[in-house]
């Protein structure tokens, strides 16, 4: 059928669309897309979420961080770099865990005295040659898929610290449900990450865009900058700058 080919062309360039913005383009019911996008499913062609639909399977499954790591491996180096831009002079930020901010913690080129507190082994690791960077590595219960540490021990340092920034990483955006990741304790963890910097900053390249994982972490409100590749569509681009938030794209 031509419309069930539109909804599957739209898909594969916005990724993730709402049956409402279906029903407008293609000038039909609720009742009628929902049937369709039932239909696709039941193919194979696409996931149902809530209220829409995806390409991709929104319930990620938990990959160990050394398969994570080649997923989209250039635009984790481009949205690494343009990060690393926004940490200033004697600055005090969190590091939380993930490919991406791991590739952020590889050029960081600290100006000044630089503070840095973090969750992750392998941001740990990569910092330890700084001597102008004083590092926190937060304790507790590691998980080895991510290499990193959750737990009571972990959050109740963050109760005792008061940063600049946030650089995190997410498994999933979905622009209603918000940020997202695959371990219920590290979204524990990243909230009170979020408490204790003034300013939380998302790395996250476009593929994670209208995915939706098992945690949540927040609602994308509470976010102040999303950092993502080009490959972000116009249509997400323009919905998450409408929300008020700082979209920077590379």
């Amino acid at each position: 059928m031509e419309r069930h080919q539109k909804i599957l062309d739209q898909l594969k360039t916005e990724k993730h669309i709402k049956v409402a913005t279906l029903c407008e383009r293609l000038n039909v019911s609720a009742v009628t897309i929902r049937k369709d996008l039932k239909l696709l499913e039941d193919k194979g062609l696409l996931f149902r979420t809530h209220g829409g639909a995806s390409l991709e399977n929104p319930y990620i499954n938990e990959r160990d961080i050394t398969e994570k790591a080649a997923i989209s491996a250039t635009e984790k180096s481009l949205i690494a770099d343009m990060a690393a831009t926004r940490i200033q002079e004697n600055d005090s930020i969190i590091i939380a865990s993930g490919t991406t901010v791991q590739q952020l913690a590889k050029v960081i080129v600290p100006k000044g005295k630089l503070n840095i507190i973090t969750s992750s082994l392998q941001v740990t690791i990569e910092l330890l040659n700084h001597r102008d960077i004083d590092i926190i590595q937060l304790g507790g219960n590691i998980r080895h898929r991510s290499a990193s540490v959750t737990g009571h021990y972990a959050e109740h340092i963050l109760n005792h610290i008061s940063s600049n920034q946030l650089f995190m990483g997410v498994d999933g955006i979905d622009l209603d449900f918000g940020c997202t990741t695959t371990n219920i304790e590290e979204a524990i963890l990243n909230q009170k990450m979020m408490q204790a910097a003034q300013k939380t900053i998302i790395l996250a390249d476009s593929s994670k865009f209208g995915k939706r994982s098992l945690a949540k972490i927040c609602n994308l409100d509470e976010i102040d900058e999303i950092i993502t590749d080009k490959d972000l569509s116009e249509n997400l681009a323009d919905r998450i700058q409408e929300l008020g938030i700082k979209l920077t794209l590379v």
